[in-house]
């Protein structure tokens, strides 16, 4: 369980995130979203202490944020930033293989070779392996990036828009693999989203977020509504209920 307490987070004189209290249920997906600004990606970074936190605390089961060395949250929780630039002349196996450093700290063992090629063989770039970056599409790289999150073998994984860059088959395909680390492998998955149907089709949780505050949490087809919309959004599609999922007409 992650646990959110009283946090904010200012740049200058500027207000991020206010007063922010969550608690995110172990297992399952929980997807963040809001409009650009919202402070859903700056939350993410405070989590995964990418950036340092400011005021309140925050708990990833029994570990303390900032309080807890690097490394040992490192083995519990995994993270793949929105912008994560990585050297063009690596191949996929060297980007995968930095994922398992938490473990092996400059010592692989052959548990590290196996989960390098679980993610390989997952992500399906098992053909890719030994292929530069700089030869791949943005979709592929962006897959590499998120299998080496995978490799990391944490507890948590948390995404900041890994859609980014993918056509709809292989975002429909990564939401899959990643609905399937939740229900069958125990994994908590936390990612933002722009897309909300998205969200509504493969998260359990939703966390609608708006000018650094939290605005509705919930399950989707409570918190997918036209007023949601309305008021965090500000635009007013219909929504759609089909067959117990939630639908917002584009």
């Amino acid at each position: 369980m992650i646990t959110v307490t009283g946090v904010g987070y200012k740049i200058g004189k500027t207000t991020i995130l206010e007063d922010i209290n969550l608690t995110i249920p172990k297992g399952g997906v929980t997807a963040l979203i809001g409009p650009n600004g919202a402070g859903k990606s700056s939350l993410l970074g405070l989590i995964a202490r990418l950036t340092t936190l400011q005021m309140g605390r925050i708990t990833v089961d029994d570990l303390g944020v900032g309080a807890c060395a690097n490394d040992v949250l490192a083995r519990k929780l995994a993270i793949l930033p929105q912008t994560n630039e990585v050297a063009p002349l690596l191949t996929v196996r060297e980007l995968v293989s930095f994922g398992r450093y938490p473990h092996h700290k400059g010592r692989p063992t052959a548990r590290d070779d196996e989960m390098i090629d679980q993610a390989l063989q997952r992500f399906d770039l098992k053909d890719f392996a030994d292929r530069r970056l700089d030869t791949l599409s943005g979709g592929q790289r962006q897959r590499a990036q998120v299998a080496m999150t995978f490799a990391q073998d944490t507890d948590y994984i948390l995404l900041d828009e890994p859609l980014n860059n993918l056509d709809i088959a292989a975002s429909r395909a990564l939401m899959k693999e990643l609905r399937d680390l939740a229900e069958n492998h125990g994994r908590t998955i936390v990612i933002v989203l722009h897309d909300i149907n998205y969200a509504a089709a493969y998260a359990d949780l939703i966390v609608a977020m708006k000018n650094g505050k939290i605005s509705a949490t919930g399950a989707p087809d409570q918190v997918v509504t036209q007023g949601l919309l309305e008021d965090v959004f500000e635009t007013s599609p219909k929504v759609h209920r089909i067959e117990g999922k939630v639908l917002v007409e584009v």
